[in-house]
């Protein structure tokens, strides 16, 4: 007889579902977090499991890995690509955790892909400094605001972050706005030495591999990117098709269309949400960069807007680094644009 066991997983506990070729349920029962009990739970079925499925929320490393280590077949399910019958009228986690063992005996589980363990720290040390990017870009804009506000005129991302404090004192007549000022200024000069102490750590622990250098040769795409796509595609083998690619990059169209018509919308948060940051960061350098960019970046614009134009720009960036990585051959602007 074989046993397929699904895991619905929480902040502090999780419900293991398990059922047999007959979908018949064989145990089912709400234990906390911790690995010691799981795997006493899973014990009795061992020997007759095809799979344990655990959902990937933002807490399952622990319980993967630690039945990883026990040679328990793992599945990671992809919630945002998990559909339940809408009719429906009462679900919670027993339901989940058997609906999870359910999918993936029929072999319908949308499967995430399980990172491997050594090298996800280095990955999401990474990702820690696309946090703190994006914190020092809201001091920008707050300070680029109040310059505009208060004197009217527009001060360069560049120029703000070379600005000293006593430069801000010489701007404002005001105390107060200069401590407002001043304030913005120490932030980002705090989260700029943040962001570099990661980069150099990173560039530190780990090497950009012979395949993915390669992507250096697209314009916009520096050692920093090319690592965060290293470290967040792990291999390009894991993607059949250009277009697995590039949806997984959510560089793709989420709209739902019948006889022509938009009817409506389909998951837009469906794939990496990194590589998308990626490959709209490099997009923007692009375009100021490379003057094919531009043009294609100016063309899209005049039809729709700055928004969709930079997306645009990333779908072509994102498939363009597909082949450079399959085929391992460089950059072909011609190719690209042409």
């Amino acid at each position: 007889m074989e046993t397929y066991a699904g895991i619905d997983l929480h902040s502090s506990n999780n419900y293991i579902g398990i059922i047999n070729d007959k979908d018949e349920k064989l145990f089912g029962k709400r234990l906390p977090n911790n690995i010691d009990d799981v795997l006493m739970a899973l014990e009795p079925y061992k020997d007759t499991l095809k799979g344990v499925v655990v959902e990937s929320t933002y807490n399952w490393y622990w319980l993967v890995d630690g039945l990883q280590e026990h040679d328990y077949p793992m599945h990671l399910a992809n919630p945002s690509a998990i559909k339940q019958y809408e009719g429906m009228k009462h679900t919670d986690d027993k339901w989940d955790s058997f609906w999870l063992a359910h999918m993936f005996r029929l072999g319908i589980l949308p499967e995430g892909y399980i990172y491997p363990k050594e090298k996800r720290h280095i990955r999401d040390l990474l990702r820690r400094r696309l946090f703190f990017v994006r914190q020092r870009t809201a001091q920008i804009l707050s300070f680029q605001s109040m310059v505009t506000r208060n004197l009217g005129r527009k001060m360069s991302v560049n120029i703000i972050k070379q600005l000293a404090k006593i430069d801000v004192e010489k701007l404002f007549d005001s105390p107060h706005l200069v401590l407002a000022a001043k304030s913005n200024i120490d932030t980002i000069d705090f989260l700029t030495k943040i962001i570099k102490d990661i980069e150099k750590e990173v560039l530190f622990q780990v090497k950009l591999r012979d395949e993915f250098a390669l992507l250096q040769t697209i314009p916009g795409i520096g050692k920093i990117l090319a690592l965060t796509i290293m470290l967040e595609m792990d291999t390009i083998n894991r993607f059949e098709k250009v277009g697995n690619y590039s949806s997984y990059c959510r560089c793709v169209n989420s709209q739902r269309l019948s006889d022509g018509k938009k009817k409506g919308e389909n998951n837009r948060k469906n794939g990496n949400r990194y590589l998308a940051w990626a490959y709209v960061e490099a997009a923007n350098f692009a375009v100021r960069y490379n003057a094919k960019a531009k043009r294609f970046y100016q063309k899209k614009k005049s039809k729709r807007n700055s928004i969709v134009a930079i997306k645009a720009l990333s779908n072509k960036i994102a498939r363009a680094s597909y082949y450079i990585l399959r085929d391992q051959v460089p950059f072909d602007e011609a190719r690209l644009f042409d």
